[in-house]
C-alpha cells in the first residue's frame, strides 16, 4: 500500500523548513522512529551533510532521527532497511543523475510501492511522476535518463506560477511551457501550487494544502482541480 506525501515546495513565504507540514508529517510518519533522507538535489550547491542536517533540525520537532542516504556503504540496502525515505528538493537533473550512478532508481521506486512512508518535496516531487520531463530546474548535469519512480501515473509540475497580469515580463509562462510540453506528450502534468501536496495512499490520489490545483492536458484546456479533490483517475 503507498503510503506517500507529494509536496510542491519544502517552504512557504514567511515559515521555516517544513513548518507548513509538521503536523500532517505528524500523522504521516507516526510508526517512524527514523528517516532515511535522500540529498543528492543539493540546493544552492549544499553539501550532503549540510542538507541532512537540515532535514535533522526540522524532523527534531516532531521526534523523529534522520539520516543521509550518504552516509550508508550500501545505498540500496539502506533504502530497502529504511523505516521511511524523504528526498528533498534541489536541482532534478543532479538528483535524477544520483539515483541512476547510484543504480537506486528502481529499488527506490519499489520501496515506495511496497508501502514505505515517503515525502517528496520540489525535485523529491518531480521524480514521483512518470519523468521528470515537467522540472523547473537547470540541466546542469545530464542524467542517463528522464524517467523517473512512477508511483503516480502522471507528472508534476511544482512551485506552478500563475500568469502575473500586473508584470511586463514577455518570456514564457508556466503553462506556454506546459502546453510546449504536451505538442510531443501525452503525460499529463499537475500544476502543484506553494503549499499545497498530494496525498496518496494506495491507489487513491487526493488534493490537500487549501489551494487549486492546474491540470494539464494535452489538445485541451486547463482544468482548475479544488482541493480535497479524488484524481485517481488521472492517467
Amino acid at each position: 500500500m503507498k503510503n506517500i506525501i507529494i509536496a510542491s515546495t519544502s517552504t512557504i513565504h514567511g515559515g521555516s523548513y517544513l513548518e507548513y507540514l509538521l503536523d500532517e508529517l505528524k500523522v504521516h510518519f507516526r510508526n517512524c522512529e527514523t528517516i532515511l533522507f535522500i540529498p543528492y538535489a543539493r540546493p544552492s550547491g549544499i553539501t550532503h551533510d549540510e542538507y541532512t542536517a537540515k532535514a535533522a533540525q526540522a524532523f527534531a520537532k516532531i521526534n523523529i532521527a534522520v539520516k543521509g542516504i550518504h552516509e550508508f556503504e550500501d545505498a540500496e540496502a539502506a533504502i530497502k532497511d529504511a523505516e521511511a525515505i524523504f528526498t528533498g528538493g534541489g536541482n532534478t537533473f543532479l538528483l535524477v543523475t544520483q539515483l541512476y550512478q547510484n543504480k537506486i532508481m528502481s529499488t527506490l521506486a519499489n520501496a515506495i510501492k511496497n508501502g514505505t512512508p515517503y515525502l517528496g518535496t520540489s525535485a523529491g516531487s518531480v521524480i514521483c511522476g512518470l519523468s521528470m520531463q515537467n522540472t523547473n530546474d537547470m540541466p546542469i548535469i545530464y542524467p542517463p535518463s528522464f524517467q523517473t519512480l512512477a508511483v503516480i501515473p502522471f507528472n508534476i509540475n511544482a512551485h506552478y506560477l500563475d500568469p502575473d497580469t500586473n508584470s511586463k515580463h514577455m518570456g514564457e509562462t508556466r503553462e506556454t511551457r506546459l502546453k510546449e510540453f504536451h505538442s510531443f506528450n501525452n503525460i499529463p502534468v499537475l500544476g502543484l501550487r506553494e503549499g499545497s501536496w498530494l496525498e496518496v495512499r494506495d491507489n487513491t490520489i487526493t488534493i490537500k494544502g487549501g489551494l487549486q490545483a492546474r491540470l494539464f492536458i494535452a489538445n485541451e484546456a486547463p482544468l482548475e482541480i479544488e482541493d480535497n479533490t479524488d484524481i485517481s483517475d488521472l492517467k
